[in-house]
């Protein structure tokens, strides 16, 4: 295991490519790209095995040419083959360099229709339980391996159902389900997301069992997770070309979320009343009772989320809470029985049904 995350980088500029730490931005060579043939060569290499050709090595801070096996920077001093200071827009790694291509190419689409626009989303806050004395009796090396594991089965889980990562917090890290990608499941998706990650925190439990994290084998203390859950309203700010968003929470959205997620015990989801409405048939709960919460002038009700329910579509969890009933759809719904009949007589066709999310063009 290691405690560096490849970046693919955006195009073979046929220079370095490098290794991006999580949590410093810290950078080292991965793979060269040969210069005279293009060949792509291990961080190694002295010379090419396409062309046989010295591979010069070009710094990352002032774009010197170097010989291969150059340590330093013969202009400047930048240490080349192990982590050195990059430029300042790199020293931490953006959201663009942890976002999956298919999610960021959906974000940058759809940016310009986003910025402005209030919407509904659903908040998750997660961070180490105990991260201060468990750092000290890991040591400085083996703590920085784990939140690197940490925020890699974390953020996988979060991109998995199509969340985004707002910001990191040291130890733990805010995700937003709903916005910039518009869902109306939104809750269900961040509520998924947060059983993942605390299932991953099971694994990462079973891999410090093995000598994996430094010279650790067990932690001496509890591995555990604490998360909140919020739903709620945001004012989608501008987004950048690296994915960094800005947004303005209207209400309490994001700060009761990360209360909760201070209050809660390891290993427990927190979940506020409004993310547990909206997803009370698809998951299993319990109720936590109403808690005093700071900021808050009356106690507010808590829910613990303990599992996913027997899987079943939306449209059965809708249909055991009531459906409304349909209004002004009636041509629509002529529209497609019509073709459904003349699907049964053989005479075939398709049919797209195309609007914004949440019209209701499922259910239809």
């Amino acid at each position: 295991m290691t405690d560096l995350l490849a970046v693919p980088p955006a195009a073979d500029d046929g220079e370095v490519k490098w290794t991006i730490d999580f949590l410093t931005g810290s950078r080292r060579a991965s793979r060269m790209t040969c210069p005279h043939c293009q060949h792509v060569n291990p961080a190694d290499a002295r010379f090419c095995t396409g062309c046989g050709r010295p591979i010069e090595l070009s710094c990352p801070a002032c774009r010197a040419i170097n010989p291969a096996d150059s340590r330093f920077c013969k202009a400047c001093g930048t240490a080349l083959l192990t982590p050195a200071p990059p430029q300042p827009d790199l020293r931490v790694a953006t959201p663009q360099s942890y976002t999956p291509r298919h999610l960021a190419e959906k974000i940058l689409t759809s940016r310009s229709a986003l910025e402005g626009e209030r919407k509904p989303v659903t908040v998750l806050f997660c961070d180490l339980v105990n991260s201060t004395p468990l750092a000290e009796r890991l040591g400085p090396e083996a703590m920085h391996t784990l939140l690197n594991r940490f925020f890699e089965l974390a953020l996988a889980e979060v991109h998995r159902y199509e969340g985004t990562i707002n910001q990191f917090l040291g130890d733990g890290f805010m995700a937003l389900f709903g916005a910039p990608i518009a869902y109306e499941d939104h809750a269900r998706r961040a509520a998924l997301a947060a059983l993942g990650i605390q299932q991953g925190m099971q694994q990462l439990r079973s891999e410090l069992g093995q000598p994996l994290v430094g010279a650790v084998r067990e932690p001496p203390l509890p591995l555990q997770l604490r998360v909140g859950l919020n739903t709620g309203v945001v004012v989608v700010g501008r987004i950048g070309d690296n994915l960094r968003m800005d947004y303005t929470a209207v209400g309490d959205t994001t700060n009761l979320a990360a209360r909760l997620s201070q209050m809660a015990p390891g290993g427990a989801i927190w979940v506020a009343e409004a993310t547990y409405r909206v997803t009370l048939e698809t998951f299993e709960w319990r109720a936590v009772g109403p808690m005093a919460v700071r900021g808050k002038a009356d106690p507010v009700p808590v829910y613990e989320l303990l599992g996913q329910r027997a899987v079943r579509s939306r449209f059965e969890v809708l249909a055991q809470r009531g459906l409304t009933r349909f209004v002004g759809r009636d041509p629509d719904l002529q529209q497609l029985l019509g073709a459904w009949a003349q699907a049964k007589q053989g005479r075939g066709r398709v049919m797209s049904v195309v609007g914004e999310a949440g019209i209701g063009k499922s259910r239809l």
